[in-house]
């Protein structure tokens, strides 16, 4: 494996570690008045996207124009999209390494020709993508699947570089062609497709809320007025934003930062999804995950809608992974004893 373009050494999943996830995250009753305002909230305005500032001008400078058309606003949008059916059969490991194998100037094609899959990940959110402190290897859910992209084009799962990416970084990290895929707790949105053509999910994930125990916080009407912290350019950043709670939500690029927050007493409650909150409290046995579903989201693959066909192979190693039950022993490795139950890879649905 490569990270940043230096070699990695494979590990282990560190049971030592992950036999300290005693605690079992169960989801309590739905708010249910409450998530369905928040969702017709949602339907009128889109998600907020993964993008920084908006720049402006500070110099002073008379900026008046004359006047003109204007410019259209995007439509709504309201409904995600099915993602690219795969072309065929899954081709043996690395067939497509061959002469003549893939069509000259396909995404598939340029990656071959690199020599290496440039992805997007994370290496902070422990069992999903971390880096293990004993042998510096990138491991979790997250990282199986971009080692079986990788084997499955390569013939070898580590023709990776991988490139550490904050949440708010991920969709511009594709539109700027830094990276080929994006594998990072990679929620699917619907404003996230006008940028991002996504595979089809590989696990489901709830947000909800981490706190420290005996907060007496037990789900998010109990921060009414108060403050709750999660990653920037999230979807549950959103959520809390809709909410009718008068909430301030903090937001920071990542959420090891947020639990200082937590721990410094800026924050009442980190906000984010249930396997990235458990990573956090098998770290933390001072804290715990509290409250029912506040939206329920599905993790998928990022390409660029310029790469049709990486999206379609990447959905062809996703579907006998599926199928022989490799993408469902990854989940049970890694999260069984932090969620209860372990999320069931979600049904595959094409558009074509």
């Amino acid at each position: 494996m490569m990270a940043g373009g230096e070699s990695q050494p494979a590990g282990p999943a560190p049971d030592a570690q992950r036999a300290k996830v005693l605690r079992r995250l169960n989801t309590g009753r739905p708010l249910v008045a409450l998530i369905a305002a928040v969702l017709a909230a949602l339907a009128a305005a889109a998600l907020v996207p993964d993008v920084g500032p908006a720049s402006s001008s500070d110099s002073g400078a008379d900026t008046t124009v004359a006047a003109g058309p204007a410019a259209a606003a995007p439509a709504p949008c309201t409904e995600i999209r099915d993602s690219l059916r795969p072309d065929g059969p899954l081709p043996a490991p690395g067939a497509l390494l061959a002469p003549g194998a893939l069509p000259p100037g396909s995404a598939l094609a340029d990656i071959v020709a690199r020599g290496r899959l440039v992805v997007g990940v994370d290496q902070r959110k422990f069992l999903i993508g971390y880096r293990n402190p004993q042998t510096g290897a990138l491991e979790g859910s997250d990282i199986d699947v971009v080692r079986m992209i990788a084997e499955a084009l390569f013939g070898s799962p580590e023709r990776v570089q991988y490139i550490v990416l904050d949440v708010a970084d991920r969709v511009p990290a594709i539109q700027e062609k830094r990276v080929d895929l994006v594998v990072n707790s990679f929620a699917v949105t619907c404003e996230r497709q006008r940028s991002v053509e996504f595979s089809v999910p590989y696990i489901r994930a709830s947000a909800r809320l981490l706190v420290p125990v005996g907060s007496g916080v037990a789900e998010v009407e109990d921060l009414a007025g108060g403050t709750v912290c999660t990653s920037r350019g999230s979807t549950t950043e959103a959520v809390l934003k809709q909410l009718p709670l008068g909430l301030d939500v903090l937001t920071r690029s990542n959420l090891a930062d947020c639990m200082v927050d937590l721990h410094q007493g800026r924050a009442g409650a980190v906000a984010s999804d249930e396997v990235l909150l458990a990573g956090l409290a098998a770290q933390d046995p001072q804290t715990e995950v509290v409250g029912p579903s506040l939206l329920a989201t599905d993790y998928a693959v990022g390409a660029s809608p310029e790469a049709p066909d990486l999206v379609r192979f990447v959905n062809a190693v996703l579907e006998q992974a599926r199928t022989d039950g490799t993408l469902a022993a990854s989940a049970q490795r890694w999260l069984a004893g932090a969620i209860d139950p372990v999320p069931e890879p979600p049904a595959p649905l094409y558009r074509d």
